[in-house]
C-alpha cells in the first residue's frame, strides 16, 4: 500500500510546472510530524546528534542541511547520509529524507569536487549544463539529493553576489538560459535543484548573512527582469524555490521570506506549486523580527514550507518548538501547516536516497 501511495505521489510530482501540485498526505500526521516536515536540521561536527536521529525515527524531520563543518570527505558524508536514510520511520513517512547542500560551483561548494567553475565563469549554456551534471555526480556520490542552486539572481553593478562570483550575469535572458541549463543538468543526474533568491537578490550590495538589505527596485523591474530566470525555472519543473530575506518595498515592507504577497507572486503569477524555503532566518538580516521561534512562525504564515535555521541544531529545534506552540495556541493555521507538509512530502517522494 505504501509503495503504491508513494508511486502515485511520484507520478503526480515529476515532469514540469503543472505536475508539482500538492498531493494528499499518505497517512494522518501527528502535529509534531506535520511540524517536522517544515524542518531541515543543521548540526555541528561530523556526526548527527542522537536527538536528530530520534526526530527522524519519529517522522519529525524532513531532512538535513549540510555545511563544510559536517564534511571531511565525500565518502564520509555518504556514510552519514546512508545511516540517516536507513533510520526506520513511520508508515507514510519513509520517502527519502531531504539532504541539502549549497553546491553552486567555484568558491561555494560544501562537498569536495565539482563543479570547479563559479557561476560567473560559466558563460555558455553548454558549460552551465556541464556544471550541473558535474555537481550531480559529486552530490550523488555523497548521498545528497537537493542542491541549493542555481543562483537565479540578475546582477547589478556593485552587487554583493557578483563580487562573490555567484551570479550568471547582468542580463536576465542570459541568467535564465544558464540557470535553466544548470538545473536541467542537476536533474538529469538525479539531484533536485533550488532556484534562489526569489524575488531576486542581484541588486543588493550587502549579503543578508552579514546585514539587512533593502532593494528599492520598481515592481515592474522585479517582475520583468529579476523574476525572468525564476519563471523559466518554474516552467522547467524545478522542485524548490528559496526566498530572500531582503526587503522589497515595491510590494511589501517585510522581508520576502516573511511576505505572503511575495509568496503569492511566486505561486499565483509564476504558477509555482512546489516547495518554498527561506534563506537562513538566523542571520542579522531578520534579527529584529524576534526569537527564532517567532521568525519560523512569520515565515510559515507567509507560506514558506521550509524555514531554514542553519547556525546550529539548537536553532532548528527552537524554530520547530515555535511552530508547534503557535499551532497549539491557534496563532498558526493547522490546515495551512498540513498543506505545506504535503508539499514537502511530495518533494521527498521524488528524491533519491
Amino acid at each position: 500500500m505504501l509503495g503504491s501511495l508513494l508511486g502515485a505521489m511520484l507520478s503526480i510530482c515529476c515532469g514540469g510546472q503543472a505536475a508539482q501540485a500538492p498531493v494528499p498526505t499518505p497517512v494522518a500526521l501527528t502535529l509534531r510530524q506535520a511540524v517536522g516536515q517544515h524542518m531541515l536540521f543543521a548540526y555541528d561536527g561530523l556526526r548527527p546528534p542522537a536527538d536528530l536521529r530520534r526526530r527522524i525515527a519519529g517522522g519529525e524531520a524532513a531532512g538535513v542541511i549540510l555545511f563544510a563543518r559536517n564534511v571531511r570527505s565525500a565518502g564520509q558524508v555518504r556514510a552519514v547520509t546512508r545511516s540517516l536514510q536507513a533510520i526506520a520511520r513511520p508508515a507514510g513517512l519513509r520517502a527519502a529524507l531531504i539532504v541539502a547542500v549549497d553546491q553552486e560551483g567555484g568558491p561555494v561548494r560544501r562537498i569536495p569536487g565539482s563543479p570547479q567553475r563559479a557561476a560567473a565563469q560559466a558563460g555558455t549554456v553548454a558549460r552551465a549544463s556541464a556544471d550541473g551534471r558535474a555537481a550531480a555526480r559529486t552530490l550523488r556520490a555523497a548521498g545528497v539529493n537537493l542542491d541549493l542552486a542555481p543562483v537565479a539572481d540578475v546582477a547589478r553593478p556593485g552587487a554583493a553576489l557578483e563580487r562573490e562570483q555567484r551570479t550568471y550575469g547582468r542580463d536576465a535572458g542570459t541568467v535564465a538560459d544558464l540557470t535553466a541549463a544548470f538545473a536541467a543538468g542537476l536533474q538529469r543526474g538525479g539531484v533536485e535543484a533550488t532556484a534562489k533568491h526569489y524575488p531576486g537578490f542581484g541588486a543588493a550590495t550587502v549579503n543578508t548573512d552579514a546585514a539587512p538589505a533593502r532593494i528599492e527596485a520598481a515592481l515592474a523591474t522585479l517582475r520583468s527582469s529579476d523574476a525572468r530566470p525564476f519563471a523559466r525555472l518554474v516552467d522547467g519543473g524545478i522542485g524548490a524555490v528559496m526566498f530572500s530575506t531582503a526587503v522589497y518595498p515595491a510590494l511589501d515592507e517585510r522581508p520576502a521570506a516573511f511576505s505572503a504577497r511575495w509568496v503569492g507572486e511566486l505561486r499565483g503569477r509564476l504558477g509555482f506549486a512546489g516547495v518554498t524555503m527561506s534563506d537562513d532566518l538566523a542571520t542579522p538580516a531578520v534579527k529584529r523580527y524576534g526569537s527564532l521561534g517567532r521568525r519560523a512562525v512569520l515565515a510559515a504564515r507567509a507560506g514558506i514550507d521550509l524555514p531554514l535555521f542553519v547556525t546550529s541544531y539548537g536553532a532548528g529545534t527552537q524554530a520547530a518548538a515555535g511552530l508547534l506552540d503557535a499551532v497549539r495556541n491557534r496563532r498558526l493555521d493547522a490546515t495551512a501547516l498540513r498543506a505545506a507538509a504535503r508539499r514537502v512530502l511530495a518533494l521527498r517522494a521524488r528524491l533519491s536516497d
